[in-house]
């Protein structure tokens, strides 16, 4: 693996050295794609010196080539930019949502067998928390995608937003009002998760040949979550892959971030 110190490079230098890599590797443009999560015009145009990529664009190429590099300046920089803070916020989030929903898992089972350890105010107070914390935890990943590219990724999670706000509003309306009660829909709010579940792991799948296959083996882990939830029968079995799979999503956001650039205290760059 090459190791080297990039002081300044513009296009059409950029380009050329992608391509000779690329070459040099033995890659087609089609095979770099797959290994890079960008599409062929994009890699063809940057080749050609059309057009000037953005840092991490030019870091997930370079990663892709195996071509270790530092940068201190590039035209269209990011690198030195400091992590935006809202990836910092949604990490933090994350972990609040981690133990608050193990909470709200045991109490809404406690619901279903009809026994109650907390009031309906108090479980109403745990789902919200759940809810909210995993929406900002889904919205950091949206914001990580602009970093790290994954299209078929961005939209299941923003599918994912839209089904945690109606199942919202949902079990709070069940909550507070004697309209219908969490049994009367239980299995099916189950079985929409588990859908969405291996749809979210399909889209970490797709970072198969990034970060040493850390997305793989989530997308894997989610996926398993995902059917086990579909089947409702096994809810239960499924909570071993969901933590371990929510607890590798942490990891893999910490991971990420590191490698957006310096690490050091978060920046206002939202």
């Amino acid at each position: 693996m090459i190791n080297q110190k990039l002081f300044i490079m513009k296009q059409p230098e950029l380009g050329k050295k992608i391509s000779e890599l690329r070459k040099a590797k033995g890659l087609t443009q089609e095979e770099l794609v797959e290994k890079c999560n960008l599409n062929v015009r994009t890699i063809q145009r940057i080749e050609a010196g059309e057009v000037t990529p953005r840092t991490f664009t030019i870091k997930a190429l370079f990663e892709a080539l195996e071509y270790r590099w530092e940068s201190q300046q590039l035209e269209d920089s990011s690198i030195g930019q400091k992590v935006p803070a809202y990836l910092y916020v949604a990490l933090g989030a994350a972990v609040v949502y981690f133990f608050l929903s193990i909470f709200e898992i045991v109490i809404e089972t406690e619901y279903l067998e009809g026994e109650t350890s907390v009031g309906t105010a108090a479980f109403g107070w745990i789902k919200s928390g759940s809810y909210i914390f995993y929406v900002i935890f889904l919205l950091g990943w949206v914001k990580l995608t602009d970093f790290y590219p994954n299209g078929i990724l961005k939209i299941v999670l923003w599918i994912m937003i839209g089904a945690n706000v109606i199942w919202y509003a949902v079990d709070m309306f069940a909550l507070f009002t004697d309209a219908f009660s969490l049994e009367d829909y239980y299995l099916v709010k189950v079985s929409s998760f588990g859908f969405m579940y291996a749809s979210l792991g399909l889209g970490f799948v797709s970072y198969k040949n990034q970060f040493s296959g850390i997305g793989m083996i989530l997308g894997i882990l989610l996926i398993i979550t995902g059917i086990l939830l579909i089947t409702a029968v096994g809810a239960l079995l499924a909570l071993i892959p969901w933590t371990l799979g929510e607890m590798m999503q942490i990891a893999l956001m910490i991971y990420l971030i590191q490698k957006i650039g310096r690490r050091d205290s978060p920046g206002f760059n939202i």
